[in-house]
C-alpha cells in the first residue's frame, strides 16, 4: 500500500515537473516568434493613397546599403570642406556643416588652414574652389576610407588642377538628423596628398 502511495506520489511529481518545463519551453517559443513577429512588422509601414486605400511599404534594413551611405557621407564631407567661393559668409556656412561630419581632426585641419592665411587668401584673389570625387576606397570591416579627387581653383590670374588623397575612419552614431542624415562620423582623418597637376596661366589684359 505504502509503495503504492509512493510511487503515485512520484509519477504526480514526474508529471507536474515535466508539464511545467514544457510550459516554460512553449512559453520561450511563442514569445520568441512573437519578437520576430513584431520586428518584421516594424520594418513595414502603411500608407494611404487618395482612395483611403492601405498599400504596404517595405523598410530596408539599415546595414543594406550602409557602404553607399558611407561612400555618400565621404564626398558630402569632402565637397562641403574644399568647394568654397570668395565669400566669407558662404566659407563659415560651409565649414559648419562640414563639422558636423567629422571629429576634431576635420576641426584641427581647418584651424591650421585659417592659421596660414588660407581662406583670407580665397577672399583676396576672388578664387573659385571645386572638388570632384573621383573615387572612394572603402574597407568596411575597418571602417577605413581612403578619398581620391582633383581639385580646381580657379582665380583672376590662374587656373590650378590639384590632386587630392585623404583618409580616415568612420564611426557610427545612434541617431540620424538632419546635419548628419548618415548618421555617420568621420575619425583621424588627414591628407595625404594634395599637390598640383596643372597650373594655367590666364591672358591679363590691360
Amino acid at each position: 500500500m505504502i509503495k503504492n502511495i509512493e510511487s503515485k506520489v512520484r509519477l504526480a511529481t514526474f508529471l507536474s515537473g515535466g508539464s511545467f518545463i514544457a510550459a516554460i519551453i512553449m512559453v520561450m517559443t511563442v514569445s520568441f516568434f512573437a519578437y520576430r513577429q513584431v520586428s518584421d512588422a516594424r520594418k513595414s509601414i502603411y500608407i494611404m493613397d487618395a482612395s483611403n486605400v492601405p498599400l504596404l511599404a517595405r523598410q530596408t534594413d539599415v546595414q543594406m546599403n550602409r557602404a553607399a551611405e558611407y561612400r555618400s557621407h565621404i564626398a558630402r564631407f569632402h565637397s562641403l570642406f574644399f568647394s568654397l567661393t570668395p565669400d566669407d559668409k558662404f566659407i563659415e556656412y560651409q565649414m559648419k556643416q562640414a563639422m558636423y561630419l567629422v571629429d576634431e581632426s576635420g576641426a584641427l585641419q581647418y584651424n591650421n588652414l585659417k592659421e596660414k592665411g588660407f581662406f583670407n587668401s580665397i577672399l583676396s584673389s576672388s578664387a573659385v574652389l571645386t572638388i570632384r570625387t573621383d573615387s572612394v576606397f572603402l574597407d568596411e570591416g575597418r571602417k577605413y576610407f581612403r578619398y581620391y579627387g582633383t581639385q580646381k581653383i580657379d582665380r583672376r590670374s590662374s587656373a590650378i588642377v590639384r590632386s587630392l588623397v585623404t583618409e580616415g575612419y568612420l564611426s557610427d552614431l545612434e541617431i540620424r538628423s538632419d546635419n548628419n542624415p548618415h548618421a555617420v562620423l568621420i575619425t583621424r582623418w588627414k591628407t595625404l596628398e594634395n599637390k598640383d597637376l596643372e597650373n594655367v596661366q590666364k591672358n591679363s589684359f590691360q
